[in-house]
């Protein structure tokens, strides 16, 4: 396990890891607004190069509510990422609980017109408990 990103999952040689942290800068409890920021880290460990195409995500809050994201590459971008290299994003996600999940996957297309999903491996939203 890597203590930088603790979820990582691999699909056909792409391997997706994620860190995710609570933003209490930017959480509103009392209004029932909680905020984390995750860091993702596509890696493509394969022969060839491959380009992200969309996102799908499963959005969980802590009432067991599911919101599903989908749209175009990631933060605006749809990055090539070549054999051995990798691509970094920062995002974040609010949720109306102090816990949740997020879990996806990423449309991929190879440098050989293949089209592949990629598993965006289940991260927990958790908020820390505060003394009140």
């Amino acid at each position: 396990m890597n203590a930088l990103f603790p979820y990582a999952a691999t699909t056909r040689d792409i391997t997706v890891r994620v860190s995710v942290s609570f933003l209490p800068e930017q959480s509103t409890p009392d209004r029932g607004q909680w905020f984390w920021a995750y860091h993702i880290r596509v890696e493509n460990g394969g022969a060839m190069a491959a380009q992200l195409m969309t996102r799908r995500w499963d959005i969980a809050d802590g009432r067991g509510a599911h919101h599903t994201v989908e749209g175009d590459g990631v933060i605006g971008e749809q990055p090539v990422i070549a054999p051995g290299e990798s691509y970094d994003y920062v995002s974040g996600c609010p949720l109306a609980t102090p816990t949740g999940s997020m879990q996806g996957s990423y449309r991929m297309v190879g440098e050989d017109g293949s089209s592949f999903d990629v598993v965006i491996p289940k991260f927990a939203l958790t908020a820390p408990v505060t003394a009140g």
